[in-house]
């Protein structure tokens, strides 16, 4: 899966793979999101703050876990 730098003072970098969305932070944690539709990542590519993003459109609103 390939993750993709963003410019942002909260996030490194995403990634998409079959519904898990994956965001790696500027400290070096990298979630992830499950059961994402593809379109929900394509606003987020797109989104002007990935961190605001994250707080209101991913957090509560889909399955997550901090990888290891």
């Amino acid at each position: 899966m390939e993750m993709i730098a963003v410019k942002s003072s909260n996030v490194h970098s995403i990634g998409y793979e079959n519904g898990t969305l994956y965001v790696r932070f500027l400290g070096g944690a990298l979630y992830e999101y499950y059961d994402v539709p593809g379109a929900e990542y394509d606003a987020f590519l797109n989104a002007p703050s990935k961190g605001r993003f994250v707080y209101y459109r991913l957090r509560g609103r889909y399955r997550y876990r901090r990888a290891v």
